[in-house]
């Protein structure tokens, strides 16, 4: 999608975003564990809702599954009488499992994601070495949006975009005013998302994130992860086009292509991977399911030796 065809495209999706009534409503449920924050949308007037990157407990010692964190989601949505449609990913996370089957099963809704999601099947189907009845073709997911696909929440206007860079599948949802915007920045004063992962690419990360910080300025942006800049000690997951194309520490306005690459490729370079991308990159890759069980009738995650 060109840049003039994003504008033209958004500028319809926010025009009537100044009243209370076409404005989304945002509710965020925060896991301390893998800091990642899930957010429900929803339109105020008809109901309809997404959920957007949840999470699915996961203990690596043990290897047991939970639900603890998506059951707050149950319980906020069912008390306000919301109507998922969509269960969305921002991508492939390396960090945290997907609870969205298990949502869809509770609560209902599509499960979403980039159609690029196909390059990370192929590349990670590879690595771990799936079992035959893995396909690499998206169909593990209900819907594959596509660059600059619009859509509706309700009566809201929403559009897709293609943000890769962390990965190549990343998308942002851009619902009214609010852009849920997955692992491509963090808040302002913690910087931008790692880029060094099998597909990822500094260089794209700049022009996908400068391509978000065209939307307006007052554009609500809400954040798949925080860890707590140094000196903050609170989480926090919303911000705003103007305050991170102002305050970014890593990319704010006058911050060069190169200069940005030169940054983000030797931090990437001191960084130890995610404790959890052996179990997430698996099951998220499969939308949130667990790998197919084997003759035994147990799932099994795969750890390769010397090879990520």
């Amino acid at each position: 999608m060109s840049d003039l065809a994003l504008s033209a495209a958004y500028d319809q999706i926010v025009a009537a975003r100044t009243s209370p009534e076409t404005r989304p409503c945002v509710r965020s449920f925060f896991d301390e564990t893998t800091f990642t924050a899930t957010h429900v949308v929803h339109d105020p007037r008809t109901r309809a809702a997404a959920i957007i990157d949840s999470v699915m407990n996961y203990d690596p010692a043990s290897g047991r599954t939970s639900f603890h964190s998506a059951e707050q989601v149950v319980a906020y949505v069912r008390h306000e009488q919301l109507n998922v449609i969509w269960q969305l990913e921002t991508h492939a996370h390396a960090d945290h499992l997907s609870a969205a089957p298990w949502l869809k099963q509770q609560l209902g809704g599509r499960i979403g994601i980039g159609s690029d999601i196909v390059q990370v099947q192929q590349t990670f189907g590879a690595i771990f070495n799936a079992e035959p009845s893995f396909t690499r073709d998206g169909t593990q997911f209900d819907h594959l949006f596509t660059d600059g696909e619009t859509f509706k929440l309700g009566d809201l206007p929403a559009i897709a975009l293609h943000v890769p860079g962390h990965t190549p599948a990343d998308m942002a949802f851009i619902i009214g005013d609010a852009a849920f915007i997955g692992d491509t920045l963090f808040m302002p004063d913690y910087g931008t998302a790692r880029a060094d992962f099998p597909g990822g690419s500094a260089r794209t990360l700049y022009h996908s994130i400068r391509r978000l910080l065209s939307l307006p300025p007052q554009t609500r942006l809400f954040l798949c992860h925080d860890y707590k800049a140094p000196g903050r000690d609170q989480f926090a997951w919303e911000t705003t086009v103007a305050a991170e194309r102002e305050n970014n520490i890593h990319v704010h306005d006058g911050i060069s292509e190169d200069a940005f690459v030169s940054m983000r490729t030797a931090r990437d370079a001191t960084l130890s991977l995610p404790n959890l991308i052996m179990p997430s990159v698996q099951v998220n890759m499969r939308a949130g399911h667990l790998p197919a069980p084997e003759n035994n009738g147990i799932s099994y995650i795969k750890i390769p030796v010397n090879t990520l």
